[in-house]
């Protein structure tokens, strides 16, 4: 059993089988939280203004909503919000995409001394915090979470880019049976670490704007990798990266549609205690201060 199999990272089930790391004879375990910020040329409304939000909730719109254009124009990104909203000389006409179907709501924005307003909280694509499962030194690759990000349809989020940046893990909501536990995180919204490139079933890729500093280790190819003890590296407290012993109990096939190529338990009583098991690596970082406010 080559030495990778006895140090993988928490919340990934499949992180040696990857085709993006497959030319890699070396990789770097990381373990550390990050956030991330994947954008699919879609802005969201996530929440309203407690004052200069009532006239936008009371046209209609809601929390949730896509937006789609502004008086006509197409929204693709929130300087697209701001350049619509400038344009404007009194109500502007929003239409949203809810669920299959398309709304058009008027509203008339809030003048400020910073222009028209509309007292929304908006998110681009998605947002959360998860786990850096293994980093390359040499091409600078990385990769996180262990599994896709969905979107709002359950298929594959498609994403035109995206950022890491550092965080903290707050708190873990601790998990049931039936039921993954959750990092919630802290993300520091300065300089990213990594750019994001990719979403696939098996986690978010990228590539590091700054290394990972851990021990190198060898890597396993998919018929190497047996059932029995490991060993993880995880981040679920403010403590940083820690080790933590699991079990392999399956082995998945390599072809497996859903990216999922192991089957863990998680033995260390420590971890136990804290998590109840394996938490999922994208937990709830939504901050209405983190977020523009239109």
């Amino acid at each position: 059993m080559r030495s990778f199999i006895k140090s993988i990272v928490a919340a990934v089930l499949c992180l040696f089988l990857l085709p993006v790391a497959a030319e890699a004879k070396e990789l770097v375990p990381v373990g550390q939280v990050v956030g991330l910020e994947l954008q699919s040329g879609t802005v969201t409304i996530e929440d309203f203004d407690s004052e200069m939000g009532a006239a936008a909730k009371a046209s209609g719109l809601r929390a949730g909503d896509v937006l789609v254009k502004i008086n006509g124009k197409n929204i693709r990104c929130s300087e697209d919000v701001r350049q619509a909203l400038k344009q404007s000389t009194g109500t502007v006409q929003i239409t949203v995409k809810r669920g299959d179907k398309t709304e058009v709501c008027t509203v008339k924005p809030q003048i400020t001394a910073d222009g028209p307003k509309l007292g929304l909280y908006l998110r681009q694509g998605v947002t959360g915090i998860g786990t850096v499962t293994w980093y390359d030194p040499e091409s600078g690759k990385f990769g996180t979470l262990g599994h896709g990000v969905n979107g709002s349809d359950g298929g594959l989020l498609p994403i035109t880019g995206g950022n890491a940046y550092s965080a903290r893990v707050v708190t873990v909501r601790k998990g049931i049976s039936g039921k993954p536990g959750q990092l919630v995180g802290s993300v520091d919204n300065g300089s990213p670490a990594g750019v994001l490139q990719k979403n696939a079933a098996q986690g978010v890729f990228g590539k590091a704007l700054r290394p990972w500093e851990n021990a190198a280790m060898e890597t396993a190819a998919a018929g190497e990798v047996k059932t029995g003890k490991a060993t993880i590296l995880s981040t679920v407290s403010g403590k940083g990266v820690q080790e933590y012993s699991v079990e392999i109990l399956k082995v998945y096939p390599k072809a497996r549609q859903n990216g999922r190529n192991l089957l863990l338990k998680v033995t260390d009583p420590a971890l136990l205690e804290i998590t109840g098991g394996i938490v999922q690596g994208m937990g709830v970082s939504y901050n209405k201060d983190n977020q523009w406010n239109p």
